[in-house]
């Protein structure tokens, strides 16, 4: 039954993989009708985008997120500045309102994720440094040895390392994903419900065709609980409040922190994960986990504070700045005067209720729940395995304990902040793409059920409709992530929802 199973695996990770590289060889923005309206009409129930009078530039990013960045490797490469743009006000004219120049304002490299330093004049990028110098390190590469230029080669370079940064990584994230599927689950229907969530029903894909910090981030989040999970004893019950796995070698301790640590440098919320991880292994090896783990959790993250003040003189992130005039400068797609009522999905906020945003967030039109019903399976067996523990009950699953309780806290704390803290969908995006990276936990996570579900007809109906949904929502924006998901699509069109 093995080979077969293999064989399955196979078949489902090279449609996934040759799909997003199909994608990525042709990846190109597409200018939608829908999303713009014909010169001179001004009313209100049209896009406010004006259709372009000329041609646009052809060019193979797809929004302003991954544009930013691609206008800093561009910078870093070709200019050696981190620096994107510049104000001079002895510049303005008719056409220059503010005396802006520079590679972020030229034809294709548009974009409002962008800061300006206060007294400066200079133009910066919003989004954290670490993977931007990565990425730049591999253009400097094309360029010196191949001749590549990123303004004159632009689809060559940019498609070029997308396979890298994003192929490549998915390729060995379903290989680990296999590896724990075979160790962990009980059934075969189980390790292949699982594997083809992973290869079509996450949001992953959809994101794969574009420069994001979020797929690699789920690639280094599998990567850090791999060593641990892949040598978990599925023998020994762990009925204890805080259970620990058992003894690794330094140099597992070692890889977990490191790629714990890119986790956390890719998405700053996952430092919760990063600490989880720490509590788990300081238990059981105080000194072994201070000698490997903490100094590999901590490089990454010292890396890009390090970054962050070469290329901008500050060690405060310049995300974290949102509400000082880094952000609101005149021109600024962020500025909001007093008073002002503004629209678009960037200021859903002025227009619904907390408990609106709260209910969109989990059911509604950016749902974690409503677009990838799988995920329901997810916490209610990490629900479950947590029960057991905190009753100290006897628990029958391969999948560890200490991994269900782990993943489930992390999530909570995950949820609550953005439910409380937060009051934005993470702008035009097809889902809660800040909470992608947690989708290698949450399939692990659902092993357990999985199993139980496998065995009854009924519920593996459940479970092929929730499939079929979240394969649907990660399908629909296919050819570019960086659009609304197709509820908020529906729910605009039926007038429900007005931003």
């Amino acid at each position: 039954m093995n080979g077969a199973r293999d064989l399955a695996y196979l078949m489902l990770a090279i449609t996934a993989l040759a799909a997003v590289g199909g994608r990525i060889a042709r990846i190109e923005l597409f200018f939608e009708p829908s999303f713009y309206r014909k010169a001179g009409d001004t009313s209100p129930d049209v896009p406010p985008r004006d259709w372009p009078s000329d041609r646009p530039a052809s060019m193979p990013t797809l929004s302003s997120n991954d544009r930013s960045r691609w206008c800093t490797v561009r910078a870093l490469v070709d200019d050696g500045t981190w620096i994107i743009g510049r104000r001079d006000p002895a510049l303005k004219s008719a056409s220059n309102h503010y005396g802006d120049t520079g590679i972020v304002f030229e034809d294709g490299w548009k974009t409002v994720d962008k800061v300006l330093k206060p007294g400066t004049g200079e133009f910066y990028s919003s989004k954290p440094p670490l993977l931007t110098v990565a990425v730049a390190a591999e253009y400097w590469i094309l360029k010196n040895l191949l001749g590549w230029s990123i303004a004159k080669d632009s689809k060559l370079v940019v498609r070029t390392i997308l396979f890298t940064f994003n192929l490549l990584p998915l390729a060995v994230y379903l290989w680990m994903l296999k590896v724990l599927l075979d160790r962990h689950a009980r059934s075969d229907w189980a390790r292949l419900f699982v594997f083809a969530a992973a290869c079509h029903g996450t949001f992953l894909n959809t994101f794969s065709v574009t420069l994001n910090n979020h797929t690699l981030a789920a690639c280094t989040a599998l990567a850090a609980v791999f060593p641990l999970l892949n040598r978990a004893s599925t023998e020994q019950k762990l009925f204890a409040i805080l259970p620990v796995p058992d003894r690794m070698p330094t140099g597992a301790l070692a890889l977990s922190g490191l790629f714990a640590g890119l986790t956390a440098s890719l998405e700053l919320p996952a430092l919760a994960f990063s600490a989880a991880l720490f509590a788990l292994f300081v238990v059981r090896s105080p000194a072994r986990t201070m000698l490997a783990f903490l100094p590999a959790v901590l490089s990454p993250l010292i890396v890009q504070q390090g970054l962050n003040f070469m290329a901008i003189g500050q060690w405060e992130p310049v995300y974290a700045k949102v509400a000082s005039e880094w952000y609101r400068y005149e021109g600024s797609h962020w500025l909001l005067q007093p008073g002002q009522v503004k629209h678009g999905i960037d200021w859903a906020w002025q227009h619904e209720s907390r408990l609106a945003y709260v209910f969109h967030v989990l059911v509604g039109h950016h749902g974690l729940f409503s677009l990838t019903p799988i995920w329901i399976f997810s916490f209610a067996a990490m629900g479950m395995a947590t029960y057991r523990v905190l009753r100290r009950r006897a628990d029958d699953t391969q999948l560890p304990q200490f991994f269900s309780l782990m993943t489930l806290v992390i999530s909570l704390v995950l949820l609550g902040f953005y439910l409380v803290k937060s009051n934005n969908y993470g702008g035009m995006t097809s889902c809660l793409r800040w909470l992608l990276w947690l989708a290698p936990l949450w399939l692990i996570a659902m092993l357990p059920l999985a199993d139980e579900v496998g065995k009854r007809p009924w519920s593996r109906r459940f479970a092929y409709l929730g499939l079929g949904i979240a394969v649907f929502s990660a399908t629909y924006s296919a050819w570019n992530p960086w659009r609304h998901p197709w509820l908020y699509d529906l729910l605009e069109k039926l007038g429900i929802v007005r931003y």
